[in-house]
């Protein structure tokens, strides 16, 4: 009897954590939404959402209202099962994925230790490669079975697309591997809860955002394209493809479209801040200790959540073919070079332990990259017309 009181127990606090980071999801999906609403209006000198709620903050609610209650409307040419199958083939991976993210060190509940975590994979690093994996489904589906040829031409982009730069986060993400020697989530932020020794560097925490920055920045570029956020949001390109993949969607189907991406956008922006920010980790205070990791951990998420917004409200969208060699051409290489960088400085006795030549050496090699960029830019047709002037 003892025994089953223990496991209803554990079960009651694995459910309830499982609620509690859902509803944190959908009500941060609403906050992400208004806040992108916001910062672009007023990088485009506009006044933005203002009627639902206090400034606005509950026009996410209030879009979702309305899509509840529309007429759903589905064409006559499309297969009914995986046409309505897609929506939710999005949505589950983003969510799935969060599942392995801790975002603070846990609280203590009837005797038992409660983390802020859904559960900490031995191998949540490849959880999150396979959940990014399995998102390109939704979108592929929604475009084949909706029987019109704009929402098929956006999923053969967005497949072709996502292939191709989950090959870069892949790399990203390999780099930080090197450096951690984990795959565990919590034991990565672990690692970045220590300081440089280097007597000049003792007040900066190690994060792998300081020592594996081009890490980081193939990571969240990879991750845009992920996302389908702009400047890579060519499969739902409305100047092309009307809306893309989602183009035959309405009502509540089309909004759980819409939920997912954000949801995308939310997850890809907690990876980060748990590769390469340290985390949940910032200055702690006695007072209600197990709240200042948690605050911490969502300011380093908005923070990050706010950068991917900025990049769309400043960079236009790239051509398809630009998009397509930047990941093949640049993207690609320059990560296996970091990659190989990264194990270089960690084995090689010579540079082991050494900060200043692994600065050295990462610094040849940004430059290096800089210097090769120009022979991967342009069509091969304008490389031959400037040769002819």
């Amino acid at each position: 009897m003892i025994l089953a009181a223990i496991d209803w127990v554990e079960w009651a606090l694995m459910v309830g954590r499982v609620v509690v980071i859902f509803a944190a999801l959908l009500v941060s999906v609403m906050l992400v939404i208004w806040i992108e609403r916001k910062v672009v209006a007023d990088m485009q000198m506009r006044v933005g959402p203002n009627r639902a709620g206090p400034a606005g903050i509950l026009i996410t609610l209030a879009d979702g209202i309305k899509l509840f209650f529309k007429e759903g409307v589905m064409p006559v040419t499309a297969d009914a099962p995986v046409y309505l199958i897609a929506p939710i083939a999005s949505m589950v991976p983003a969510m799935l994925a969060f599942a392995v993210i801790p975002f603070g060190p846990g609280i203590t509940l009837f005797g038992r230790h409660v983390p802020f975590q859904i559960s900490d994979l031995d191998v949540g690093i490849l959880w999150i490669l396979a959940m990014a994996s399995l998102a390109v489904y939704g979108v592929v589906l929604a475009g084949w079975s909706s029987g019109s040829n704009y929402p098929l031409l956006g999923a053969i982009r967005s497949s072709a697309q996502m292939i191709s730069y989950e090959v870069g986060m892949s790399l990203g993400l390999v780099a930080v591997l090197l450096t951690c020697g984990t795959l565990t989530m919590s034991q990565i932020v672990a690692v970045q809860g220590r300081h440089f020794h280097v007597t000049w560097l003792t007040w900066l925490p190690k994060w792998n955002l300081f020592v594996q920055l081009p890490a980081f920045l193939i990571y969240m570029t990879a991750a845009l394209a992920e996302t389908n956020r702009p400047p890579f949001d060519l499969p739902e390109a409305e100047t092309e493809l009307v809306a893309g993949y989602h183009t035959e969607y309405s009502g509540i189907k089309f909004a759980m479209f819409f939920l997912a991406e954000y949801m995308h956008t939310i997850t890809v922006s907690a990876v980060g801040v748990t590769l390469f920010l340290g985390g949940w980790h910032g200055p702690q205070f006695h007072a209600v200790a197990w709240l200042w990791p948690l605050l911490w951990f969502l300011v380093k998420l908005y923070v990050v959540i706010f950068a991917l917004v900025w990049v769309r409200a400043t960079l236009p969208r790239f051509r398809y073919d630009r998009l397509m060699a930047f990941g093949w051409k640049f993207l690609i290489p320059a990560g296996l070079v970091w990659v190989l960088v990264t194990a270089a400085s960690i084995e090689l006795p010579a540079i082991r332990g050494n900060l200043n030549a692994a600065i050295l050496i990462g610094s040849g090699t940004v430059i290096l990259l800089a210097l090769l960029w120009p022979l991967f830019t342009g069509s091969p047709q304008a490389r031959a017309l400037e040769g002819q002037r």
